[in-house]
C-alpha cells in the first residue's frame, strides 16, 4: 500500500510504517491542487492540517482507503463525504491527551496565582505582594464541557487538588471515578472554572456567547485548549470587562486559521481581540497544548499503530 504524508512528523511514523511493509512517500511543499493531480496513486494519506481535504480533493482520490490525521480532530476533513466513498478516517487524540491536561492545569493555576502579571512586574521593578495575592483550588468546583480523552486527561491532573470535578457530555454514562457527569444546567449553578474540551462542530460553534455565559450562577474561571471558534471574542471581552468572567486561559482563537499559521498576517485584527491582547488576566499561547516533545512521538506511534491494524494486510 502507497502512503502519501503531506506533513513531517516524528521519524518514527514513517520507520514503522516501513518496517511494516508499506510504502511511504512524502510531499510537504505542493500545492493542493498539486496534490489532486498525483493523488490517485495512493490508498492512503497522512495529513496534520496543511489544508482541507473537501470534496473537490475526495473526488480526485480515486483509490485512497483511508486518511490518517497527526491529531485529535478532523474538522479540516469532509467527513461525511469521506464516509460515503467508504474512506476510513483515523485521528489520535489518545497521543496528546496528557499534553492538553497538563496545559490546561498550568494555564489554570498561573491565572489563579496572577504568575504572568506577576512575572512582568518583578521584571519591570515592581514589587507588588498585596496586588498578586492569589486564590487556591482546593474547595472549587471544576465544570468540564466535553469529557473524551481530553477531558478525561485534565480531569484525572485535579485529582490531587481537593476540588470538585463535574463534566458534561452529550453522551451518557462517560462519568467516572474523576469526574462526576451532570447537566449543562447543573454544571452552570455550581461552576467556579469551566473548561473546554470539545471538537468543533455546529453544536460547539460560537458556543460560549453572551447567552450562554450569563446563565452561569457565578462569575467564573474560563480555559479552552479545545477549539477556538467555541468561543466568541467579543462575548468573552464583554464578561471580562464585566467581572462575569474573572480570567482566561486560551490556548485557541477565534480567529486563527484552519492550517494553524500565524495569525498576525494581518493588520486589520478585530478590536475584540486587540483588547483581549491587551487584559492581565488573559493568559494565551499558540495553539500549543497538545504540542510537546512527548505527544510528538506518541501521536506518530498512535498513528501508524492504527494503520498498520486496519491495513497491514490489504
Amino acid at each position: 500500500m502507497k502512503i502519501l504524508h503531506l506533513d513531517s512528523n516524528h521519524p518514527l511514523l514513517l520507520k514503522m510504517l516501513m518496517e511494516a511493509g508499506f510504502s511511504n512517500e512524502e510531499n510537504y511543499k505542493s500545492s493542493k491542487s498539486e496534490i489532486e493531480e498525483i493523488i490517485s496513486n495512493y490508498e492512503g494519506i497522512v495529513i496534520r492540517s496543511r489544508f482541507n481535504i473537501d470534496k473537490q480533493f475526495l473526488e480526485a482520490a480515486k483509490n485512497l482507503k483511508f486518511i490518517a490525521r497527526v491529531g485529535a480532530g478532523l474538522e479540516s476533513i469532509d467527513t461525511d463525504y469521506a464516509d460515503k466513498l467508504g474512506i476510513k478516517l483515523i485521528a489520535a487524540p489518545e497521543g496528546n491527551r496528557n499534553a492538553v491536561g497538563e496545559h490546561a492545569l498550568g494555564m489554570l493555576l498561573s491565572l489563579f496565582n496572577k504568575l504572568n502579571k506577576a512575572d512582568s512586574e518583578v521584571k519591570n521593578g515592581l514589587w507588588n505582594r498585596e496586588a498578586n495575592r492569589g486564590i487556591e483550588l482546593e474547595g472549587k468546583t471544576v465544570g468540564i464541557i466535553g469529557y473524551g480523552n481530553m477531558g478525561k486527561a485534565f480531569a484525572k491532573k485535579l485529582k490531587g487538588f481537593d476540588c470538585e470535578v463535574i463534566c458534561f457530555d452529550i453522551k451518557e454514562n462517560v462519568g467516572d471515578e474523576n469526574a462526576k457527569q451532570a447537566s449543562l444546567d447543573e454544571l452552570q449553578q455550581n461552576a467556579d472554572v469551566l473548561s473546554l474540551h470539545t471538537p468543533w462542530t455546529p453544536l460547539t460553534d460560537k458556543m460560549v456567547n453572551s447567552e450562554f455565559i450569563n446563565s452561569f450562577a457565578k462569575p467564573f474561571w474560563l480555559i479552552n485548549t479545545a477549539r477556538g471558534k467555541s468561543v466568541v471574542t467579543a462575548d468573552l471581552v464583554s464578561a471580562l470587562k464585566s467581572g462575569k468572567i474573572f480570567g482566561a486561559g486560551l490556548d485557541v482563537l477565534e480567529f486563527e486559521k484552519l492550517s494553524f499559521e500565524t495569525l498576525f498576517d494581518s493588520d486589520n485584527l478585530p478590536n475584540s481581540l486587540k483588547e483581549l491582547f491587551a487584559m492581565d488576566n488573559v493568559i494565551l499561547s499558540p495553539h500549543i497544548a497538545g504540542w510537546t516533545v512527548e505527544s510528538k512521538e506518541k501521536l506518530a506511534t498512535v498513528i501508524a499503530e492504527k494503520i498498520i491494524q486496519n491495513f497491514k494486510n490489504s
